[in-house]
């Protein structure tokens, strides 16, 4: 991440956080019982949940928190854990000292070039060190197609063009080919997650944390065209995904899990 990256807000994000951490958590446990870490990065950390977690869980390690939003990290310090917080750019992360564990929790989709990225990441491990990571697969989904779509119509759409949101993520067979050359016990799978949200607009609202932070960015000058895109998509997703009688909301959404050690 970078500069250049959207302005995020930790309130909106956490609404959905129990769905959110869902995730992070069905891919903390998939890492050894016996892992002994002394160096652990998270990075994208956003509030720093996981990070507290992991030294919580491993209280004589150095855990690191990385993050390219300040805001975020503000929420994170709260937290009072013993973890270094700093603020970041994941493509240009390079640490003193190899890293015993490498958490990185749907963050690396905000970045391009995967294959040259693992093998980064991998190369950054000390011999046995684990490499877990957690990716949307939401650039095919139906809630990202019609974002896309609404960007590119109407009067929004000279300012939105050329915005940069998530991409399109590896097949799964590419993420084993970048880690193999260094790495062993490279497991790699998905589950698509059936969430079901509450409130008026959900989708919009869970889409408001995250996916839409760089159009709404790149539209925080003019609020009544913000206002103007937001009203048209909110109508396309609430028709993608109507509301259900008992004020239930449901967004299947996929996600990559991929856990390697360095050998």
């Amino acid at each position: 991440m970078s500069d250049a990256f959207p302005l995020w807000d930790p309130r909106q994000y956490n609404r959905f956080e129990a769905q959110r951490d869902r995730a992070a958590f069905d891919l903390l446990v998939r890492l050894p019982e016996d892992l002994d870490p002394a160096e652990i990065w998270d990075l994208g950390c956003g509030t720093g949940q996981h990070a507290a977690l992991l030294k919580r869980r491993h209280p004589n390690a150095r855990v690191y928190g990385l993050d390219s939003s300040a805001a975020m990290l503000e929420q994170a310090r709260a937290l009072s854990a013993d973890v270094d917080w700093s603020v970041g750019d994941i493509a240009t992360w390079a640490p003193d000292r190899p890293a015993d564990l490498i958490l990185a929790n749907a963050s690396l989709q905000w970045l391009p070039d995967h294959t040259a990225l693992f093998a980064h990441l991998a190369g950054a491990l000390t011999p046995g060190g684990l490499l877990a990571v957690q990716m949307p697969m939401a650039w095919e989904t139906c809630h990202h197609t019609i974002m896309r779509e609404t960007a590119a119509e109407g009067p929004w759409a000279s300012v939105l063009t050329g915005v940069d949101t998530i991409a399109p993520l590896l097949p799964a067979e590419a993420y084993y080919e970048a880690l193999a050359p260094l790495c062993d016990d490279i497991d790699i799978w998905s589950t698509t997650y059936l969430h079901v949200l509450t409130g008026e607009n959900a989708v919009l609202e869970w889409m408001k944390g995250t996916a839409l932070r760089p159009y709404l960015t790149a539209l925080a000058g003019d609020a009544a065209l913000r206002e103007a895109f937001l009203t048209a998509l909110s109508l396309r997703l609430s028709e993608a995904f109507p509301r259900r009688r008992d004020g239930a909301t449901f967004l299947p959404f996929p996600r990559l899990f991929l856990v390697a050690q360095r050998r």
